[in-house]
């Protein structure tokens, strides 16, 4: 079997064979397929697709082309969640500890930020000792211990999907649903999982720009776990603003302890309670969505999913004194008010540009090698469709940084302000099962 035949096949519009698909992950992972012809082939995969066979057959050849994660050890079904990533995005510190509180039991293997977008595991840095790189031993024994755990992905989990993330962020390939689908679940596969929530996200601050591209990655993923076996279903949100009012580490943090308690804004509400109600059907927590939602919603008013956040922090070694009395946090040496320059209504925030804007301040990176500064960040004091005053404050950019004046007008200039009153986002659009 020849690489170029393969490549050529597919620029033909044929369909790969499973044997052809295993060849290739084989040898691009063990550097015996120059990145030349990978990238080749990734750019056929663009223009020709692939169907629902050939995209199962890549995902399962990139998960098996490392490690993958054993974890039935675990006592009961084993529930997982994946965003798509987004602006303000502190989902996983909320919705994990809920349904762990509510009985499932939650094992997740997260990311770190890069560009526009925050990542969880620096989230959970920005408290001091704060573990993310546990064992398998420690991550499975912690699960059965307390319902939860949240770490880093290992370096032997899909090297395969590493490399070509890599060579497509360089080759213009980024944009295939194939390559996007199979680069998500393989990861998420090789985790161990039994049930995955997929959160696609669309609009300005998210990969896809548009519903309809994110139905289409959403579908072709539930379907890449189904065929292999895995509890997969999706849901639609919109990022077109971010979610909630804090973007930035530390910011979320403290916004996810609120929400908690009780205190949280609106949208992130509704995005725990209904991604919360399907993780606790796929668990068999509960029997329907809607009896999932109901049992999320009493965790928040009896403060069990707090507790679970504390439980969480204080077995992989974080100060939980920071949890339980977040003015323990740090702030920014400097908080800057951004001010309305007309009055009327909140028609649109950039989520995009609040992202860019928030990792200028320090709050995230523009490559991996950055470092983070965890207290900077963006607070919302409007959202889309909350009426506005001239010279009232529509947010508080926080930074340790100096000279940042076109920055604090790039946050102005994210927010839109029209005449007329307009309705307050949807944030779950679909719900996608199969």
């Amino acid at each position: 079997m020849r690489t170029v035949d393969i490549i050529e096949a597919k620029r033909d519009g044929r369909a790969l064979t499973k044997e052809e698909i295993d060849f290739f992950v084989k040898g691009y992972t063990a550097d015996e397929i120059p990145d030349y012809q990978a990238a080749a082939l990734a750019m056929a995969i663009l223009f020709r697709g692939m169907n629902k066979d050939e995209i199962a057959y890549l995902t399962d050849a990139m998960m098996h082309s490392g490690d993958t994660i054993d974890l039935s050890a675990i006592k009961g079904i084993k529930v997982d969640k994946h965003s798509t990533g987004g602006v303000g995005d502190k989902t996983s510190l909320v919705l994990g500890p809920l349904v762990s509180a509510c009985g499932a039991k939650l094992a997740k293997m997260s990311g770190r930020g890069l560009g526009h977008t925050g990542g969880t595991l620096d989230k959970m840095e920005s408290v001091p000792g704060m573990r993310i790189g546990l064992s398998e031993k420690e991550f499975v024994d912690q699960v059965n211990r307390i319902g939860i755990s949240i770490i880093g992905q290992t370096a032997k989990i899909d090297p395969a999907d590493k490399k070509l993330y890599a060579l497509r962020d360089v080759t213009g390939t980024v944009e295939s649903i194939p390559l996007i689908a199979s680069s998500i679940m393989s990861k998420k596969l090789a985790s161990g999982s039994d049930a995955i929530l997929l959160d696609v996200k669309f609009g300005s601050g998210a990969f896809m720009k548009n519903i309809d591209s994110a139905r289409e990655l959403a579908k072709t993923m539930v379907e890449i776990g189904d065929s292999l076996h895995r509890d997969t279903r999706a849901i639609l949100t919109d990022m077109d603003e971010p979610l909630g009012r804090a973007v930035g580490n530390s910011l979320e943090v403290k916004e996810a302890i609120a929400t908690l308690k009780g205190e949280g804004p609106e949208d992130l509400v509704e995005l725990v309670k209904r991604a919360g109600g399907i993780m606790l059907s796929q668990a068999k927590v509960a029997s329907s969505v809607e009896e999932g939602e109901k049992i999320i919603l009493k965790a928040i008013d009896d403060r069990s999913g707090f507790e679970k956040l504390c439980a969480l922090f204080e077995a992989q070694g974080g100060d939980v004194s920071y949890i339980r009395d977040p003015s323990k946090f740090p702030l920014a040496s400097h908080i800057e008010e951004i001010r309305a320059k007309k009055g009327g209504y909140v028609e649109r925030i950039d989520s995009f540009g609040i992202g860019v804007a928030a990792m200028k301040l320090g709050a995230g990176r523009a490559k991996m090698t950055d470092t983070i500064d965890m207290a900077a960040g963006i607070i919302l004091c409007k959202k889309v469709g909350d009426k506005v005053k001239e010279g009232e404050v529509l947010a508080y950019a926080h930074t340790n940084k100096t000279d940042v004046e076109e920055v604090y007008k790039e946050i102005s200039d994210s927010f839109i302000v029209c005449k007329e009153k307009v309705p307050a986002h949807t944030v779950v659009h679909e719900y996608i099962a199969k």
